[in-house]
């Protein structure tokens, strides 16, 4: 089994590692970082490792550490960075619960507020952007980073049929289990989007990019982040 499988932060890890034996650029710049948001099927965690594998072929001595994407592994580095139980990782999904029920839960002590946690995932996502040469993936991120540079912020979106089918092929799903999962899972990331960030997740004044990966392929899409990087990096 590797080291990925048994330890979701194992590239976390690596990834800190190599900002830690680097130490103190010399010329102190700003290294690039992306984030991606994406409707459910669109192919956002594939293409963010497709070109975290593209920018590295590139990498020099002189372009920093490893690119590494974030995430579901962000969960698990705010929990290691705020010190949070392991039984909190239920609370922290990329989505937001209706109103009543989150509030009743938190009056109740059953967990922290989701501000709360909401607060430190924020501050997560905005340090390992500061680090730069990372894929963060959902959360939020383009909003939370919308004043660090450089920067490429990418919105990934497909027709509802070719993200359904995707997402039926990859999970093994009916269709119309595909299509409910698609649903639940977007208007859960724009509720997040909304609540804690006050933006909408579909603005495509958030973005860099917008791509509809219905049209260009998920490699091709990769590649064309990559090139918007190298661009907004030089």
């Amino acid at each position: 089994m590797s080291d990925h499988l048994r330890d979701p932060l194992a590239g976390c890890r690596a990834y800190l590692h190599a900002h830690h034996h680097l130490g103190v650029r010399k010329d102190k710049k700003q290294l690039p970082f992306v984030t991606i948001s994406r409707e459910a099927g669109a192919g956002g965690v594939t293409i963010a490792e497709w070109t975290a594998q593209i920018l590295n072929q590139a990498l020099t001595e002189q372009s920093g550490p490893p690119w590494t994407v974030f995430d579901k592994n962000i969960v698990r580095k705010v929990m290691e960075d705020h010190q949070l139980p392991a039984s909190l990782e239920q609370f922290l999904p990329e989505d937001v619960a209706p109103g009543v029920t989150s509030a009743v839960e938190e009056m109740l002590g059953l967990h922290p507020s989701a501000w709360t946690l909401a607060e430190k995932t924020t501050a997560t996502i905005l340090r390992l952007a500061r680090l730069g040469n990372v894929i963060l993936v959902g959360r939020g991120s383009a909003c939370i980073t919308a004043n660090l540079h450089p920067a490429v912020h990418v919105r990934l979106v497909a027709p509802f049929e070719v993200r359904t089918a995707h997402l039926a092929e990859y999970h093994h799903l009916t269709l119309l289990e595909a299509e409910r999962y698609a649903a639940k899972a977007d208007q859960g990331r724009g509720r997040y989007v909304k609540r804690f960030l006050g933006s909408a997740i579909d603005d495509p004044l958030n973005y860099t990019l917008t791509i509809n990966t219905g049209r260009l392929n998920w490699e091709a899409t990769a590649h064309l982040i990559a090139e918007a990087v190298k661009r907004t990096a030089g």
